[in-house]
């Protein structure tokens, strides 16, 4: 289970230069002018984790497997994208398979540095990509009204469906987007959005991509974005993509010390990851052994039999029960065999619902 980012934003505003320095390369083409993006870049990149090494001191495996999340640096939308305009549909197509989007805003001047629409304005900037987005949505939802209607009059089973899209298509054309509805928890609406995958549902990170200078105190540009993020309940980071790329080429210890020359406690990978999984509602627990280290995706409130199922179904259906030890404990009784001696290991069933740095053991029938 990786987690999936979509990088958008209007052209030129940093997403390739920030897919570069998040994964660590060059193969996204970064240009001073629109649309240098034509195909859509992907990178899986590994989930940085200290808790890894820490276990990885202590049981000494053959490897050590990060959790993983996907990259995808998709070409600058602008506005008129969701009728074609610019490179249009076929890049809202790639958002549509990603689980979150990184929103990256152009939070700097620079009058060598082209804008598309010749100034810099964040909160515009958001609004031009905000609503192609919901624009998008409308197209899709529309067309499924469509099918619905029809649907409806020969099968009454369809009318709930049918009903829920309605009320949806209306908040959409309010230009609000869908992760705001009021009704997004019933049966209903999860099951029209399993099938129109809505991209206005999906969780956004608003990056706002500063130049060295504005690393330190915010800019007004950045406390616009900020302020915006969260009266829409969305997370929000400061980076500086330049910097983050010039970066990649560092070894761990090179970039630290870099970084804390500059004040800052973590890397634009290390927020945008964090602020990721915050906003997907995603924790990750352990498994530790000789041959492995490994750590694991899930989703915070799962039980431990659907836990188990991301190694594979064949744990979820035979699940017996799970031998699991707090982080804190493995590292500070030095393993498995020392939490078990001092009672810190323990027995959890099919019930127990797995915590974020679990180190856990699964025993189950074939």
């Amino acid at each position: 289970m990786a987690l999936s980012i979509g990088i958008v934003g209007l052209p030129n505003v940093g997403k390739s230069t920030l897919f570069n320095a998040l994964t660590k390369s060059q193969n996204a083409e970064a240009a001073n002018y629109p649309f240098c993006t034509i195909q859509p870049n992907k990178a899986i990149v590994p989930v940085p984790d200290r808790r890894l090494m820490q276990l990885a001191e202590i049981v000494s495996p053959r490897r050590v497997q990060h959790a993983t999340v996907e990259f995808t640096d998709i070409a600058g939308l602008v506005r008129g994208a969701s009728k074609g305009e610019g490179l249009g549909n076929q890049f809202l197509s790639h958002i549509r398979e990603t689980s979150a989007i990184v929103h990256v805003v152009r939070c700097f001047d620079d009058e060598s540095v082209v804008h598309v629409d010749g100034n810099v304005d964040p909160l515009r900037d958001i609004e031009v990509i905000n609503t192609e987005l919901v624009l998008a949505d409308i197209q899709t939802l529309e067309n499924r009204i469509s099918r619905l209607d029809k649907q409806a009059r020969g099968d009454k089973k369809t009318q709930p469906l049918l009903d829920i899209a309605r009320k949806l298509l209306d908040h959409l054309n309010t230009g609000a987007p869908a992760i705001l509805f009021d009704e997004r928890e019933s049966d209903a609406f999860l099951e029209l959005t399993r099938e129109t995958r809505m991209i206005s549902l999906k969780p956004v990170i608003y990056a706002a991509n500063v130049d060295e200078a504005g690393l330190g105190e915010d800019n007004t540009y950045v406390s616009a974005v900020r302020s915006f993020a969260e009266g829409h309940g969305a997370e929000s980071v400061k980076i500086c993509a330049k910097i983050e790329e010039e970066m990649a080429g560092m070894s761990d210890e090179e970039r630290t010390e870099f970084l804390a020359s500059l004040g800052q406690p973590e890397s634009g990978l290390d927020q945008i990851i964090h602020h990721g999984y915050h906003a997907l509602g995603l924790i990750s627990y352990f498994t530790a052994g000789v041959k492995e280290v490994r750590a694991w995706t899930i989703e915070r409130g799962w039980k431990a039999p659907k836990a188990a199922s991301v190694i594979h179904d064949d744990f979820e259906r035979g699940f017996i029960r799970a031998e699991v030890v707090a982080l804190d404990d493995f590292i500070e009784y030095k393993g498995e065999a020392g939490a078990r001696t001092t009672g810190k290991l323990r027995t959890e069933g099919k019930e127990y619902v797995v915590n974020d740095g679990d180190v856990m053991h699964f025993l189950f029938n074939v």
